[in-house]
């Protein structure tokens, strides 16, 4: 992820500011707020600047993909082309579906604010998408993630844990 965050920053930095990079790198998948707290400190972006930009460039796409996600799938579903991308996500979430469903809110809380690989607000919205949840409780569980994970990752990327020791 590294990687990729100075390969960005070196390509756009004549073109964004250092907070334009922070907001546009937190609206990517898999980057995320996640990656976007890791960049804002690398350039040396004021904390509450660098978590501000990082909280809303990833929560702004997720109602988009709340809302169209799943219809995505249905039309990849009628392509040979991209009809076993479609059926993958289908089956990834159908496995766990039992367990989701189970654990609901907070679990898709836990599931996008605990940062490991394969989590996140892009990955939650798809499954509440694809499992068709209530999009507005959905979007609050999502955003409670992605504020528990700027939590943690603040301590991480920003060192604040060895401030507090």
């Amino acid at each position: 992820m590294e990687s990729f965050i100075t390969f960005f920053t070196a390509h756009f930095e004549k073109f964004l500011s250092r907070e334009m990079m922070v907001f546009f790198l937190s609206m990517m998948p898999v980057i995320e707020l996640r990656g976007g707290l890791i960049a804002a400190s690398l350039l040396k972006v004021n904390y509450i600047q660098g978590l501000l930009y990082c909280l809303i460039g990833n929560i702004l796409p997720i109602p988009f993909v709340l809302f169209f996600f799943a219809k995505i799938v249905e039309l990849m579903e009628k392509s040979s082309f991209t009809r076993p991308l479609a059926s993958w996500f289908r089956k990834k979430v159908d496995k766990h579906k039992d367990a989701i469903d189970k654990v609901d809110f907070w679990g898709l809380v836990l599931f996008v604010g605990i940062p490991l690989p394969g989590t996140g607000a892009w990955t939650g919205a798809m499954v509440a998408s694809l499992l068709k949840m209530n999009r507005k409780k959905a979007f609050l569980a999502i955003g409670i993630g992605v504020c528990l994970a700027a939590g943690i990752m603040s301590l991480l990327s920003y060192g604040l844990l060895g401030k507090l020791i």
